[in-house]
């Protein structure tokens, strides 16, 4: 599907984009790939390496900019919306930033798919979507419901929008992973709560499952990675084995554990063997055949939660992880 079409990513220069960028030209040999984002700098630093690719195009503009957006989608086949606004504490003290870059950010980046005939859309959201105390979590929640009701609003234009799902990304910039090792040096690492568990997913992984969006959505589907949890102890034990853990308290707006799909979505809710997909519970799109194809319908009281997940990662696979990955750790 992605093979010889153009594809662009909103928000490119972040940590999605510098796994998704490579991958995709690798695997399906696209035609073009547009990296927009507003920040120059880091489109410059993310120039350097593909300086003689021609494939690669980069493209300053803001997704609150609607007029950039129609000029940026002009001749495009599918988008990949990877820009928000994403830490929890700055949305909280700049709530209406917040809203303008994930709620009308998206409208726009709906708009201007739909009027410039772009194939697909795939957009990311996180776990904090699901049931979300934090405003972050309450705009993506929002934006979810904007591209799932897309796939209507498009009428007979033809494009198609999903939503893919997924929590703590290992060794992205800001993570707790990277965070750990920057201080284990001091000999003290703060962890918020004895208690707190966390998904755990590569960004390799969060690339394929967009892939796998594309190849199988209809429209509306919210896809969401089977990955393994891991207590957060246990990471501050592999990181900094000899460090003191000294307990801070849960920050506004954090959770205990990462909740990907809540008990009201269960009856929309399919299992696939590497995957689940929460069906749309308008238009009577979650009974559609063509969107359940082979799952399962999960039982009525499901949730996907991080301290309920029956898979866990061991001590072992994380040490192996950061040895392979230990360069590129907090770099993107």
């Amino acid at each position: 599907m992605l093979s010889n079409s153009t594809i662009l990513i909103t928000g490119g220069t972040g940590s999605f984009g510098h796994a998704f960028l490579p991958m995709t030209l690798e695997r399906y040999k696209p035609k073009k790939v547009i990296i927009l984002s507003r920040d120059e700098m880091k489109q410059w630093e993310m120039a350097k390496l593909y300086g003689d690719d021609s494939r690669v195009r980069f493209f300053i503009g803001d997704v609150r900019d609607r007029e950039r957006l129609y000029r940026a989608f002009d001749g495009v086949d599918y988008v990949v919306h990877a820009a928000a606004t994403k830490i929890v504490p700055t949305a909280e003290y700049n709530p209406f930033e917040c809203i303008k870059t994930n709620v009308t950010g998206a409208m726009n980046v709906i708009d201007a798919a739909i009027d410039k005939g772009v194939k697909g859309v795939v957009a990311l959201s996180t776990d904090k979507a699901s049931s979300p105390i934090n405003l972050y979590g309450a705009s993506k929640l929002a934006s979810d419901k904007l591209f799932v009701s897309g796939n209507s609003y498009a009428g007979e234009h033809g494009t198609r929008f999903s939503v893919v799902r997924y929590g703590n990304v290992m060794g992205s910039r800001g993570s707790v992973i990277p965070f750990f090792m920057s201080i284990a040096n001091k000999g003290v690492l703060p962890i918020t709560d004895p208690r707190m568990t966390r998904f755990m997913i590569s960004l390799e992984q969060g690339v394929e499952l967009v892939w796998h969006a594309f190849e199988d959505m209809v429209g509306g589907e919210i896809y969401v990675k089977k990955i393994p949890s891991m207590k957060v102890t246990n990471i501050a034990n592999i990181v900094a084995p000899e460090a003191r853990h000294e307990i801070v308290g849960i920050r506004p707006g954090e959770k205990m554990h990462e909740q990907m799909i809540g008990i009201e979505d269960a009856p929309y809710t399919y299992e696939y063997d590497q995957h689940f997909k929460i069906l749309p519970a308008i238009n009577k799109w979650s009974d559609d055949p063509f969107r359940i194809k082979d799952g399962r319908k999960v039982a009525e009281n499901f949730v996907y939660t991080s301290d309920r997940n029956p898979d866990w990662m061991d001590d072992t696979a994380l040490v192996d992880w950061i040895d392979t990955h230990r360069e590129k750790i907090g770099m993107i």
